[in-house]
């Protein structure tokens, strides 16, 4: 039946025409820009230029009644002057007292009235920057890639303003040349859209939008004119900094290098510069990242590495220059595809990775390596041509030990070298792209036994691109490949071919194997995807393959090698309105996975879909069934195991984020015919009972019985039939629960404070423990365990950071981090009992002070 529903599906994909159900804006004029003379932005258009210059009143709804004109009247303007571009927006309100002025923090992003300005000042027709202002004065910034994609970790330096009246509300905004890219001419064009929201009616109107099911939206811009004699800034911005740090932390009695407090102060340099008309400079000295917020706790039981979010601003902020593999189309599917990531910014500045001696007393580790600096070079070599590179040194890091009194030292990282360079260039007007990244490190050991623990270098560079295949750009095909090389020692290079990115010593593999005397590794990998953009239809299509010695890890992040994999999603969604929803789709997929001896390692066939109602609540589901495969993994090194039948549900839905509380539920569920059964579920809420007060939270819990959890390997002479080695698995019962609160309590637009705290619960059980009885199957043994791997983890974890933007660009932070961690091997899971030790447990506080103050010379 799922066969014959795809098979369908592809025929009408080639065969139905790709007009979407609902109409686009009508084409808008080229908008004028005029002299300014002497503007004060305080959000209230009285100066005589905005009299001047010419109305943008046409608007059309995206959201809720697509294609129909705003439902109230809007008159945006557009000034300019030497040093910056000038928005005036008067948003007529027949009820102002409705108007819905919620605060917060500077770039939160948070459901109020409000405007936002789009501006393509490349006039690429694929990037630029967009600028928010609500009725309340909150702003946010971010940039603009791929024709849509959105990237609000940008912060500029610019002024923006609103005013509530009898007439409605108005906003100003004021934009520095310095903050924007472009290339100087004497009569420059530029892309310039509006948008405008009225939270109560969850409408949402522009001069120009997306249709759904469609794509592309930066290249439906009208053109900005009227800009004379604008010249690209070489202005330099410079921001000092100093911090203050007191650590207030647990220690053992007699530990020499702890008596459970310390005090430090450091400072530090960004700078931030335009190279020409299209490049900025980003550069930091010896950055301080301590105001932001605090990891969540985990327990991690599988073979894979958990990823964490990067919030350090220096990383976060222009990082999607970097991205690579995934451009040009407007959506991509992975159906057990493992791609990485090619550059994974945590790496630099991680925690020493070197292994601490096994006979020592105490030790004082470094929490995070040094970074002495980094430089970032952003924007455009050409008009079209993105370019970015970043270059970071981070320093020599050294363990303080103590052994019978004895005090000595041992480095754990050495000096190290990162870089990644990334450029993509655009081809017949963006129908076709050609992009490259290259990544190395390079380290200079002074350390023999470090020398055997890293990589002395690690190489990658890439081709991606994309090309849409017919001049509607409804079908794209878009891919990357890449080859990766590492060098080391032989312990080293051993170390990677045995690690769980590779298995190479996997006892029945037929066409990999360790090396023990090999000093480098050399792989390749790559991806191809077949993409419809727009349509009744839809369809995604997609083949990639990483071969075994392929290894990404040292700057990037990978889960595995050693894959062939394919997968064809079809499915259909229904963009005209009715009288209940607002727009639905339904789609179905089969994947298959293999590795390079031939084995099916994986399949699956899959079904979901989603529905948005006019109420604005939406719903997503998604099932699958995974037959019996090879899995070569489960072992950990060892030989392979037959994977059980299994399947899978997931759902969940959204009530209307406009509103002043927000509900978003799911549910989790996965079992196999073994009887592996996990389920999860939780719900996120959210709730603004004043405006500028804003709390959420984030409960989940998770009840998981694994039927054969892997637990160790033991060497063993008589076990012939798995080459002399125990592969030892146990039946495991896990409960764990969490919740994320937030507490955001905004004063000013300039001044807020910002809480965050997760409690976090995990009990584990094992039982029935049993070893692998012959390779290739879902055989087992019982088997005598003497050790107690069970575990009960407790921890709590938060943040307070208060934040006052004193001038624009200037910050002072004040931080207050506690952390919370508890311990023990009972695998009973109680909360109340665990809550209580964990409460009893001394507690880890930080304090930190940071002051900035923002030059522009």
């Amino acid at each position: 039946m799922t066969a014959r529903f795809m098979c369908l599906l592809l025929l009408m994909a080639f065969s139905l025409p790709a007009s979407a159900a609902n109409l686009a804006a009508p084409p808008h004029p080229p908008i004028t820009a005029a002299a300014a003379r002497a503007i004060h932005v305080d959000g209230v258009l009285d100066e005589a230029s905005w009299a001047a210059a010419a109305p943008v009143t046409e608007f059309y709804q995206q959201t809720p009644n697509q294609g129909e004109a705003s439902t109230m009247k809007s008159d945006f303007r557009v000034l300019y002057d030497n040093a910056a571009i000038y928005v005036g927006a008067r948003l007529y309100d027949a009820h102002p007292e409705s108007i819905q002025a919620n605060l917060g923090r500077f770039d939160s992003s948070l459901p109020a009235d409000r405007i936002t300005v789009y501006i393509d000042p490349y006039h690429d027709k694929r990037s630029g920057y967009l600028f928010v202002v609500n009725a309340a004065g909150l702003r946010l910034d971010g940039l603009m890639y791929n024709d849509g994609a959105q990237d609000l970790t940008w912060d500029g330096v610019w002024e923006g303003r609103s005013h509530k009246d009898s007439l409605g509300w108005s906003a100003e905004l004021r934009i520095p040349f310095s903050q924007l890219r472009f290339q100087s001419a004497a009569e420059p064009v530029w892309g310039i859209n509006f948008k405008r929201v009225i939270l109560r009616r969850g409408e949402e109107s522009l001069v120009t939008y997306t249709p759904r099911g469609e794509a592309g939206f930066v290249s439906r811009f009208p053109d900005l004119v009227g800009l004379k004699g604008v010249e690209s800034s070489w202005s330099v911005e410079l921001a000092p900094y100093t911090t203050a740090r007191s650590e207030f932390i647990r220690h053992a009695p007699g530990d020499p290098f702890n008596d459970g407090s310390r005090t430090k102060a450091q400072y530090g340099l960004d700078l931030r510069s335009a190279v020409g008309p299209r490049l900025t400079l980003n550069a930091t000295v010896n950055p301080d990242f301590g105001q932001v917020e605090v990891d969540p706790a985990i327990v991690n039981l599988s073979d894979v590495e958990a990823t964490f979010e990067e919030k350090r601003p220096y990383f976060v902020e222009g990082a999607n220059i970097f991205r690579f593999g995934r451009e040009g189309a407007n959506s991509y599917w992975d159906f057990n595809w493992p791609e990485p990531r090619f550059f994974y910014s945590r790496r630099i500045g991680r925690t020493p990775q070197g292994a601490i001696p096994g006979n020592v007393d105490y030790s004082d580790v470094p929490l995070a390596t040094s970074i002495l600096g980094a430089a970032k070079l952003t924007g455009k070599i050409t008009p079209t041509t993105n370019f970015g590179t970043l270059q970071s040194i981070t320093g020599r890091e050294t363990a303080d030990l103590s052994t019978n009194g004895n005090l000595w030292e041992s480095q754990v990282e050495p000096l190290t070298y990162y870089q990644v360079t990334r450029a993509l260039k655009e081809f017949a007007n963006s129908r076709a792209g050609l992009g490259v990244i290259t990544t190395a490190v390079a380290r200079k050991f002074d350390d023999a036994v470090l020398e055997n623990q890293l990589n002395k270098s690690s190489l990658f560079g890439g081709l991606d691109g994309w090309w849409f295949l017919d001049k509607k750009q409804v079908w794209a095909l878009t891919g990357w490949g890449g080859a990766s090389d590492i060098r080391g020692t032989a312990p080293r290079i051993t170390a990677v071919q045995r690690s769980s990115r590779h298995y190479f010593q996997r006892p029945d593999a037929e066409n990999v194997e360790v090396d023990p005397f090999a000093t480098s590794l050399t792989g390749w990998g790559g991806r191809l995807w077949l993409n419809k953009q727009s349509g009744a239809v839809m369809s995604n299509t997609g083949v990639g393959f990483l071969s075994p010695n392929f290894e990404a890890n040292d700057l990037g992040i990978q889960s595995r090698s050693d894959v062939l994999n394919g997968h064809q999603m079809l499915g259909y969604q229904w963009n005209q309105q009715g009288k209940i929803k607002r727009s639905a789709n339904v789609w179905g997929a089969g994947s298959a996975s293999y590795n390079v001896d031939g084995d099916r390692t994986g399949t699956a066939a899959t079904l979901g879909g989603n529905v948005t109602y006019n109420n604005n609540w939406n719903n997503w589901w998604n099932a699958g069934v995974n037959p019996r495969a090879i899995d070569p993994r489960l072992t950990r090194g060892g030989p392979t195991v037959e994977s059980r039948r299994g399947a899978y549900l997931n759902a969940g839905f959204n009530t209307d984020s406009y509103k002043k509380t927000f509900l978003s539920p799911w549910v989790n569920l996965n079992w196999d015919e073994a009887g592996t059964a996990v389920a999860s579920g939780g719900f996120y809420i959210e709730w603004k009972p004043k405006s500028n007060l804003f709390l959420s939270a984030g409960p989940w819990a998770e009840n998981n019985h694994q039927d054969a959890q892997y637990v160790t390997t033991i060497p063993d002479i008589f076990a012939t039939s798995t080459y002399g080695r125990r592969y030892v698995f146990a039946e495991l019962d896990q409960k764990t629960v969490g919740v994320d609160f937030r507490l955001n309590w905004t004063f000013t637009p300039d001044l807020s404070l910002q809480t965050y705290v997760q409690p976090f619960f995990s009990s584990g059980r094992y039982n029935q423990f049993k070893a692998l009885a012959t390779p290739g199957t879902y055989d087992f043994d019982p088997y005598a365990y003497g050790d107690d791997p069970n575990f009960d983890v407790a921890s709590l974890r938060g943040n307070a950071v208060l934040r006052w933007e004193y001038r624009p660009g200037s910050a002072l932070f004040l931080v207050w981090t506690q952390t919370r961690d508890d311990f023990d091997s009972q695998g009973e899971f109680d909360l109340n009992r665990q809550a209580h030790a964990l409460m009893e447990t001394e507690a880890d506080n930080i304090f930190m002070v940071k002051l900035s103050y923002y030059l522009g010379l």
